[in-house]
Parts: C-alpha cells; structure tokens; sequence
C-alpha cells in the first residue's frame, strides 16, 4: 500500500492545475525567484529592442543580423554569455566597451551582453532556483546598484563630437523617449527586491551595503 501511494502521489500532484513535480523541491523564496530571473530576462530582451530601433545603425555593424538574431543569441545562451565578437567579455567589462571610444563593433551587443551577464551573474548563472540554491542578497544589491550606473553612462557619456554613445531618452538634444527609464527603473526594482527577499529569508540585513549613487561601476561579490 505505501509502494502504491508513493506512486500516486506525484502523479495526484501534476494532475493540480498549473502544478510542476519539480516544485516539490523548491522554497516559496524559490518560486519568487524563478519569478524575478524571467522578469529580469524579459525585460532585458524587450531592452534589445528598443536600443536597436533606436541605434539601427549598431546593427548594422554586422551585416545581415537581425534583431531577432541578437535575440536568438541571448536565448541560446542559458548561462553565460560569452561571444567571440565581444572577446568573451561579460558583465562590467562589457558594458564598458559600450562607451569606450575605441570600439568599433556593436555598441548595443555589448551593452545588453554585459547588464545581461551581470543580471545572470546575481543569479548564479542559473534560469531557476531549487532548494540547494541560495542567493546573495548584497550581489543582487550591488547589481541594482549598477544598472542606475549604467542608466547615468547613458545619459552623461558622449563622443568627443558631443553625440550620445547609444541614444535612448533623448536625441539631437531633445528628450523625446523615457520608457528606456521605466524599462531600467523596472530592473532596478526587480533587483532590489530579491536582494530584500533574500536578506530577510537568511535573516540578514543589506541596508547600507551599496547605498552611495556612483559613477563606476561596483564589481559584484564572489
């Protein structure tokens, strides 16, 4: 009788709606997370988007992609994104390459790949968590951290010819777009969150870990 009700018992699970047998190895803090790492993702691949209608000039920097082939990109890559044409850069490092006046590649890849890998980075590398898991609150924290970093580069690094890097809020001195705030205040929010979340479940505090607004971006914890 136990030998048939331990086989019952997953199939009695899935049979719940919208219940997955893989949960039973997660913590609620788990399935919050799960939650976060595909906003975070969306978010960035509505980001690729956006920058690229705005800055096709990037894309055309490699002649026959499309936007849908940087997405494909990102998609294939579960884990770290690491591409030759970036030289294998990630996260920080990346991100600087957009705004480094000596690169002649797209500008928009190397953002996205760089606040991309950094996103993955809080996370683990991982695409959803399970109970073995654990996050670092001030990790998530340091990357909220540097998004609002990045937002300011944005905004304030321009070409010795005066010209924006990458446009997004303004062009020709016009501020005429500011979804590109709403998209990144969305993934700051995100970020910070979790870093609550996850704080509060390993009955930690990370107030005052990364409170100083700055202009260089923080290398996350190891």
């Amino acid at each position: 009788m136990r030998f048939l009700l331990c086989l019952l018992l997953p199939l009695c699970l899935c049979s719940c709606a919208g219940y997955e047998i893989k949960n039973l190895a997660k913590s609620d803090i788990d399935l919050v997370a799960d939650e976060f790492i595909q906003e975070t993702r969306s978010a960035v691949r509505e980001l690729v988007v956006k920058l690229y209608k705005r800055n096709p000039v990037q894309l055309q920097k490699n002649p026959g992609m499309t936007i849908e082939g940087r997405l494909a990109q990102l998609r294939v890559h579960r884990n770290e994104l690491n591409f030759v044409e970036l030289g294998g850069k990630q996260g920080i490092e990346a991100m600087l390459m957009a705004f480094d006046p000596d690169f002649t590649g797209d500008r928009v890849f190397a953002l996205v790949v760089g606040l991309g890998s950094m996103l993955r980075e809080a996370y683990s590398y991982k695409s959803e968590m399970f109970l073995t898991d654990q996050l670092d609150a001030k990790e998530l924290l340091v990357s909220a951290r540097n998004v609002e970093v990045l937002l300011w580069r944005l905004k304030n690094t321009r070409k010795p010819s005066g010209e924006h890097y990458i446009i997004t809020h303004e062009y020709q001195g016009v501020t005429d777009n500011l979804s590109f705030e709403r998209l990144f205040g969305k993934i700051i929010i995100l970020q910070e969150m979790m870093a609550r979340i996850a704080g509060d479940s390993d009955d930690r505090t990370v107030t005052g870990a990364v409170h100083a607004v700055s202009k260089v971006f923080i290398p996350l914890p190891i």
